[in-house]
């Protein structure tokens, strides 16, 4: 799943370098994971200001496969998950 989330959010960045919540989820939901596994940060703050990172998140069993956009290059490590059974504290678009 590392890998999966990995590329996927490579290709992605590779031609948006800043993505929108929308399009993180749509290119991790086009790798073949499944939306209810997904979770991804807001692109913009409450004011509309541009995020400086968009955030990733893919439930696997009890881990937490975590992915970071910022400018253009990506992270991902994994993680485990929260004890509320999700992998980001509060709500998440």
């Amino acid at each position: 799943m590392k890998q999966t989330v990995t590329d996927a959010l490579g290709r992605l960045a590779a031609g948006t370098p800043k993505p929108a919540t929308a399009q993180v989820t749509d290119a991790l939901t086009g790798a073949g994971i499944p939306p209810a596994a997904v979770e991804v940060s807001a692109s913009r703050t409450p004011t509309g200001l541009e995020a400086d990172a968009i955030e990733a998140a893919v439930l696997q069993g009890t881990d937490c496969v975590v992915g970071q956009v910022r400018d253009g290059n990506v992270t991902v490590i994994v993680l485990p998950v929260l004890a509320s059974g999700k992998c980001f504290v509060g709500a998440a678009a």
